[in-house]
């Protein structure tokens, strides 16, 4: 018998821009299409020289181009990319929510998909309702849903407020309670779409364990996600999309570096970046620099040398609830290190007059192992929020050491000083 859950050969998905998707429809949709034909009709009689029925590249969008992959049994495989690259068109041709264009996929096993949680729910009804609506919807039994209605309530922390209609729920706790239930199904094959950024942060952490246990159970997962670090964590392999087409494949690790340095490379970076004046700000970021040990601007960073963050700044406006705070972040995201000017004494911002000021940022040497990474510069005022910001890429390197010279930081960890 085959290992393989996921079959995909030559699939391709092509929209039509303004045609609507074949399927079925409801009854409000057919009214709505009744009332508005005399229009449409107008319309493609006055376009009819224009387009003349040619099925021009003008017109069409493809989401899909020639996709080609394989997904064995309890394989837990990242998919990638930026917005637009047809992620999610993917996941939904393969939970036959669309058809393909050309090529097919097989699908062996139970399949449930957690694509747009809160599909479903219907505001009228009480939570307990809508957990047992929804589960039936994703293809739960009652029995199933009676067994893990506990579990769901807990897992979505809204006890209080089960037997309140959701229209009265906040839309976190609403969200909560999708997830939930999605989350408590037991298919073979499990497909999610970017749900991981759901609720606070500490009910983002109980999902991604949440995750972890799915992934840990044998069942084969398809991941979608912008959250490099929940990728790397929770796939074994990853391929990157990229205007329809994979661009990459391979470990998890390697197809998010090669993600996120290809998104470098479209954006542009430099060691070195200036800011139009915006007057409307009462405090603005007007540059900010990375330079090296010799003072000169650069964006590899030699792992033996100390190394600056250079902030100008314009303050237009005195206030003593101004401060600045440093956020620097790995190359899967996570934040490594957060620091603010009032940490150990009054922020110097909240001192000074309005004028012209330059910030420099020590970073020690020998701190951060060998890698890319990103500094955000945050200018903030107390119980405000955030006024201004900007952010730089920057990479570490070591050529001189005995770990850098082997490639010996076998370490996950980031900070790898000397000791």
């Amino acid at each position: 018998m085959s290992d393989i859950a996921v079959h995909v050969e030559n699939l391709s998905k092509r929209y039509r821009i303004g045609a609507r998707e074949q399927g079925y429809r409801t009854l409000r949709e057919a009214i709505v299409d009744a009332v508005k034909a005399p229009i449409n009709n107008l319309r493609n009689l006055r376009s009819l020289t224009k387009f003349s029925g040619n099925d021009d590249e003008e017109n069409v969008i493809w989401a899909l181009r020639d996709i080609n992959f394989e997904v064995k049994q309890g394989e837990v495989v990242g998919i990638i990319g930026p917005n637009g690259a047809g992620k999610s068109t993917l996941l939904k041709v393969l939970s036959r929510i669309t058809e393909p264009t050309t090529g097919f996929a097989e699908i062996r096993g139970r399949v449930s998909s957690l694509l747009e949680v809160g599909t479903g729910f219907h505001p009228e009804l009480t939570g307990r309702e809508n957990i047992y609506l929804n589960g039936t919807v994703l293809g739960m039994s009652k029995k199933e849903i009676d067994r893990k209605f506990d579990e769901i309530v807990s897992f979505a922390g809204v006890e209080k407020f089960i037997d309140t209609p959701v229209k009265r729920y906040s839309s976190g706790m609403q969200v909560r309670l999708a997830f939930a239930v999605a989350a408590h199904l037991e298919p073979e094959i499990l497909v999610v779409d970017e749900v991981l950024s759901v609720g606070d942060a500490a009910f983002q952490k109980k999902c991604l364990g949440k995750m972890g246990e799915v992934a840990k159970g044998g069942r084969t997962v398809l991941f979608v996600s912008h959250n490099m670090a929940a990728v790397n964590m929770l796939c074994s392999r990853a391929f990157e999309l990229s205007k329809g087409r994979i661009v990459y494949e391979g470990d998890a690790g390697s197809a998010v570096r090669h993600y996120l340095a290809r998104s470098r490379d479209l954006v542009g970076v430099a060691a070195s970046v200036d800011y139009p004046a915006n007057l409307s700000l009462p405090i603005q970021i007007r540059r900010i620099s990375i330079r090296n040990n010799e003072n000169s601007l650069s964006q590899v960073i030699d792992y033996h040398n100390v190394f600056y963050f250079e902030v100008e700044i314009d303050l237009r406006e005195e206030n003593k609830d101004y401060y600045a705070c440093v956020l620097l972040y790995d190359t899967y995201g996570n934040l490594v290190i957060f620091t603010a000017d009032d940490d150990l004494v009054e922020s110097r911002l909240a001192k000074m007059g309005v004028g012209k000021y330059k910030y420099l940022v020590k970073f020690p040497s020998k701190l951060l192992k060998p890698g890319e990474y990103s500094v955000k510069i945050n200018l903030t005022r107390k119980r405000a929020g955030r006024v201004d910001s900007a952010s730089l890429s920057f990479e570490i390197q070591d050529h001189f050491s005995r770990r850098g010279i082997n490639k010996g930081y076998r370490s996950p960890a980031v900070v790898a000083p000397e000791i």
